[in-house]
């Protein structure tokens, strides 16, 4: 299917075979104007994000990187081991660089902070040390919003998520979403070809 008018895709990947395995190949989609979900956890699970330290470390790298990278979060979790955003990005050209930036600082400075350092910090799954998927439409952005809003909940580490310090909500739904729809920011009209799996014995 084609990208939806006014919107330019420009699509990344370590490899050049469209599938493995069956499976489709992961690729960043670096899209301006376009709401985003993104995540990515610690290499083997590991609870890099456990101290206050290691927290604060991610969120002062976070803030100065996203805003430099002209990307607006709507709602942030970090856990002990990953994290899960929501969030508008204005130029997608900067999206890539964005990412290796807050990567790269955050892994640096809290293997400091570690008892022995981790490398790589981030999972390498698929070749690829996050995951990034265009939203296509509100029904999704509200799901995902929601998602990202509960993971403290449901991870069972409190029972509401205002009780976690960690869990950030810059902008609230109905108002991110309102002014997306206004701008087209969603990918409507385009599947999610490059995430689906063959059922050949494999969870979905």
């Amino acid at each position: 299917m084609d990208t939806p008018p006014g919107k330019r895709v420009h699509k990344y990947s370590r490899t050049r075979h469209v599938e493995y395995d069956g499976d489709h190949r992961f690729e960043h989609w670096y899209v301006s104007n376009q709401v985003y979900f993104i995540t990515a956890r610690c290499r083997e699970r590991y609870a890099a994000f456990a101290s206050p330290e290691a927290r604060a470390v991610f969120w002062d790298r976070f803030e100065h990187h996203t805003r430099d990278g002209l990307f607006f979060p709507w709602v942030v979790s970090l856990m002990a081991n990953h994290y899960h955003l929501l969030g508008y990005c204005r130029d997608g050209a900067l999206l890539g660089r964005m990412m290796q930036r807050i990567h790269g600082s955050v892994a640096k400075l809290v293997n400091d902070l570690l008892p022995e350092r981790r490398r790589p910090f981030w999972d390498k799954q698929g070749h690829q040390d996050y995951f990034d998927g265009c939203l296509r439409d509100a029904k999704q952005c509200r799901l995902t919003y929601r998602y990202v809003l509960t993971q403290s909940v449901r991870h069972g580490v409190c029972a509401h998520w205002r009780e976690y310090p960690d869990t950030r909500v810059y902008i609230k739904l109905e108002r991110g979403l309102k002014r997306s729809l206004e701008l087209h920011a969603f990918l409507e009209g385009v599947p999610y070809k490059r995430y689906e799996r063959t059922r050949r014995g494999k969870r979905t």
